[in-house]
């Protein structure tokens, strides 16, 4: 029975992608894209006007300077073209993913939905943190706004929560596809998968909210110095004069939302794959069960285990250089990833890339062609 289902699940599929085979699939990819984008910026700038309006923020600091002082890295001009270098591939290698799901109409499904998805948050990840690294380590400054700090924590918060959210529906995703493939057409439907996508924008908004809000409240000493590269939430904690309990009860409440459940379900459904998969009389059935997760499943494991390297290094040791090295591998190496890991492991995405490239290299060649003729 299980090997008749598994034999049943292509035509399924290949059905389902002509649900979401239309001219306008990639745009309304970066529409929805930019919608989001926008309405957390306005988020954020209600956030500010309220932190203007009526925070101590900066009038708590007795230093009347009203900056923090980021010192990771800072004073070590090597970095700069190391974390350049990453920063460029990570940008470049999630944006081609992009353009190889909304112009090939053979990526239009769910699955590759969600990437897309995952890719463009891997970009506003990294984009909230590494410029502005980059910058000082360049000028030698080292000081960022309150404002600034506040807007990177919330943005660093919303995209880091859009990645657990989202790789928690790519889980439910592959869940659907091999434990039920005779309904995943009707399951993962156009609606369903555009919903799951805004809700998780809407939920880590106002997560991320929700954290930002309550550091309106706090004031500051003469401390302000930040052993990171970014503004990090529970560092910045630390410098505070005033009561952080608040703070801390809402910060964990948003990590056992935001944080805990989502882990919960993905390592449900991978429990629920696992034993189907098991189930799978034939070994290619169950190489093939197998490799349609196999990519996801490693984004998984390099998030979660770089995510949890930093608190646990943090919790460990009271060394800045330690907690330094995990919040890379966090915020950079794991963004920079994940391209590949689903390019290479993907013989789809292989192909899809490789019609991308080869429309683009004949489109730069026959411009300067052309031009030499004239």
């Amino acid at each position: 029975m299980v090997t008749t289902i598994c034999q049943q699940r292509k035509p399924i599929v290949r059905q389902n992608k002509r649900l979401h085979d239309s001219p306008g699939f990639g745009l309304r990819i970066f529409r929805s894209f930019g919608g989001m984008l926008i309405w957390s910026e306005s988020c954020l700038a209600f956030c500010l006007f309220l932190d203007k309006a009526s925070s101590p923020m900066e009038r708590g600091n007795q230093t009347g300077a009203g900056h923090f002082l980021l010192l990771g890295f800072t004073e070590k001009p090597f970095f700069f073209g190391l974390f350049l270098s990453m920063y460029l591939v990570t940008f470049t290698g999630n944006l081609l993913l992009i353009l190889a799901v909304s112009s090939d109409s053979h990526l239009h499904t769910p699955m590759y939905f969600f990437l897309a998805n995952l890719s463009f948050v891997d970009i506003c990840f990294t984009s909230t943190t590494v410029p502005k690294m980059l910058w000082n380590i360049q000028t030698q400054r080292k000081l960022i706004t309150c404002a600034g700090c506040l807007s990177q924590i919330f943005f660093f918060i919303v995209f880091g929560c859009l990645d657990n959210l989202l790789l928690t529906v790519m889980a439910y995703d592959r869940f659907v596809a091999i434990c039920h493939p005779l309904h995943y057409m009707v399951i993962m439907n156009p609606q369903l998968c555009r919903l799951l996508a805004v809700g998780s924008w809407c939920i880590s908004v106002m997560g991320s909210l929700l954290e930002t809000l309550t550091l309106l409240r706090l004031s500051f000493c003469t401390n302000m110095e930040i052993p990171h590269f970014f503004c990090d939430l529970p560092e910045v904690l630390k410098l505070a004069c005033s009561d952080t309990f608040v703070n801390t009860v809402v910060v964990y409440f948003v990590t056992i939302v935001l944080g805990v459940f989502p882990l919960s379900g993905i390592l449900f459904s991978y429990s629920q794959i696992f034993s189907s998969t098991l189930k799978i009389s034939s070994a290619r059935g169950k190489y093939k069960a197998f490799s349609t997760c196999g990519s996801h499943l490693s984004v998984v494991s390099l998030f979660y285990g770089t995510g949890l390297g930093v608190y646990l290094s943090s919790a460990a040791t009271s060394s800045s250089g330690t907690s330094l090295v995990a919040s890379v591998m966090y915020t950079i190496v794991t963004p920079m990833l994940n391209p590949f890991i689903y390019s290479l492991r993907n013989r789809d995405m292989k192909g899809a890339l490789g019609r991308l490239l080869s429309r683009a290299v004949p489109l730069s060649v026959r411009g300067p062609l052309q031009d030499s003729h004239e």
